[in-house]
């Protein structure tokens, strides 16, 4: 078994090719974008190689590629932690745990080499919403657009070799037509009957304000975590202008109270029941495929891709009442079936206690996992959101 690495239009084409041999029996699977992934390995395109490098394999047995792998390193990040992370991700194999360890074994040098004490994967360049996490239960129901999908056999591929959960990802579904649980209804009228609580949609022309909104509600609910830095202006207008392109203004829903934001949710349509038929290519005939699904009304379901609650109003009904106003929108239109919630961490309890009280139900999970060099040393899980 040779490690070939990619870096050339040969190879670039291999390592896209290899995952329609690993899952061409598989009726669930829906292929990334190729578009998509070489974005992620593009430093014209990905902010990440201002602080970072990036770099990815193939196994190759005899001519044919059966393996790949990426790994890489944020800079920033590591000046902020004791712990030296470096991340693998964009991992693909045959059923065959040697060639599987041969991939890892050319990732884990690597990141050694730039002086990293551990590995945390499968995981992206970038930010956590998209390509992150393994599959470790629950395989038969398709991603969601930019989420990760494997086989059953990855997991003690990972876990044979020596990573270990870090923590495990939640993700959940809903009907678009269930009804809040009588308490979490309660709050959420309540909520609504003060006036100095304010609830709109996202309008197109007016991005920016909603980028500088959902910044603000950001930095003051997540930070808390290790690993989530505060985002910055630019930052949360590039995921703005990212979203632009598929967002319905339906599904993104601000709160205010006496004018200051306190909460939104960020829904997207699955564009995945869409990307099906695109073929993991959006080239022109991809883009004809994409508009004919898109104009026939193929996505009877949405993912909601970010909930965000000010701390100062968490636990109070605001989280209730940002759903329904969402669900009166959508069952007036009829548009949309149900909800995938994309995944929560299980360091976030509140979180997760939220979301099964808006009567969502647990779809699947994932898991990110961490490999210490140091095979002595004691792993610790991470830490719990308090």
């Amino acid at each position: 078994m040779t490690i070939v690495e990619v870096n050339d239009p040969k190879t670039k084409k291999e390592f896209h090719k290899i995952p329609f041999l690993i899952y061409k029996e598989d009726k669930n699977w829906v292929p990334h974008l190729k578009q998509d992934i070489e974005r992620v390995f593009d430093p014209k395109k990905n902010k990440f190689f201002r602080h970072g490098e990036a770099i990815r394999w193939l196994l190759q047995k005899e001519g044919r590629t059966i393996g790949r792998i990426a790994a890489f390193i944020n800079s920033k990040a590591n000046k902020k932690s004791k712990t030296k992370i470096g991340g693998m991700g964009f991992f693909e194999c045959i059923q065959n745990e040697s060639a599987a360890f041969k991939l890892l074994d050319t990732a884990k040098a690597w990141i050694e080499s730039k002086g990293m004490d551990t590995i945390e994967g499968p995981i992206n360049f970038g930010e956590k919403d998209k390509y992150w996490g393994l599959i470790i239960e629950n395989f038969d129901y398709p991603p969601y657009y930019n989420q990760n999908y494997n086989p059953a056999y990855y997991v003690p591929f990972f876990e044979n070799y020596g990573f270990k959960k870090f923590y495990e990802q939640f993700i959940y579904y809903r009907s678009t037509t269930a009804e809040l649980i009588p308490l979490f209804k309660e709050k959420a009228d309540r909520i609504r009957r003060d006036p100095k609580f304010t609830f709109g949609t996202l309008k197109k022309n007016m991005l920016p304000k909603y980028a500088e909104d959902f910044r603000t509600i950001y930095n003051r609910a997540w930070v808390k975590h290790e690993g989530f830095a505060g985002m910055e202006q630019r930052q949360a207008m590039t995921i703005m202008n990212t979203i632009k392109p598929i967002l319905d203004e339906d599904l993104i829903h601000f709160a205010y109270y006496d004018g200051r934001p306190v909460g939104f949710f960020i829904g997207l349509p699955e564009i995945n029941q869409i990307f099906k038929h695109v073929n993991g290519n959006l080239n022109w005939f991809g883009k004809l495929q994409f508009l004919y699904h898109k104009m026939r009304g193929t996505c009877s379901t949405f993912f909601a891709l970010a909930f965000g609650i000010d701390p100062d109003f968490q636990g109070k009904g605001l989280e209730g009442a940002i759903f329904d106003e969402c669900k009166k929108i959508i069952n007036k239109n009829g548009s949309y079936e149900d909800v995938v919630i994309t995944w929560i961490g299980d360091f976030n309890p509140k979180m997760l206690h939220v979301i099964e009280n808006l009567g969502a139900q647990k779809l699947r999970t994932l898991a990110t996992y961490r490999y210490l060099m140091d095979r002595e040393a004691e792993f610790t899980r991470s830490k719990t959101i308090q």
